[in-house]
């Protein structure tokens, strides 16, 4: 993946660690014009801290370019050790339950039927990062002359597609 060194970039990335060393290996960004912002996904609110977060940015640091960026294997992992730790905690399985009620009887408010589809998300993870793209690329403050883009990342291959 080739960029452009001279254009300011801004990696709106989950929260691996290795997925900000796998981009810079895998492309020729400029670390100076480079910037990271971490983020659990999906960004689904114009009006979220992470949001504010890409806005300051851009004008800041005069960004021309965001991609959001994902691994499939990521998301999954989340979800698996939020699991584990409310299997390990009986207050949380309470809790979980108490809301699991709620979900199965408070329709339309919670479309999903569970807790654990909640915290899934709405749909595959190329549909959350293509809504996160929508939610920044048609955001009021951020100019038109910035590109948003989505990026998937495939780590057992290192490879950016």
């Amino acid at each position: 993946m080739a960029m452009d060194k001279k254009k300011k970039l801004l990696f709106v990335i989950g929260k691996d660690h290795q997925m900000e060393r796998i981009m810079k290996e895998n492309s020729q960004m400029n670390p100076e014009n480079t910037l990271v912002l971490q983020s659990y996904l999906p960004i689904t609110s114009p009006f979220s801290d992470t949001m504010r977060d890409i806005i300051l940015a851009v004008y800041k640091e005069n960004v021309e370019e965001i991609f959001v960026t994902a691994t499939e294997e990521e998301n999954k992992k989340n979800i698996e050790a939020i699991f584990k730790k409310i299997s390990e905690d009986k207050k949380l399985q309470d809790n979980i339950q108490t809301f699991d009620y709620l979900f199965k009887h408070c329709k339309p408010e919670f479309p999903e039927r569970n807790i654990k589809e909640w915290l899934e998300g709405s749909g595959t993870l190329k549909n959350d990062v293509q809504t996160c793209v929508n939610v920044i690329r048609n955001h009021p403050l951020i100019p038109d002359h910035v590109k948003v883009r989505e990026l998937f990342i495939d780590k057992t291959e290192l490879a950016v597609f």
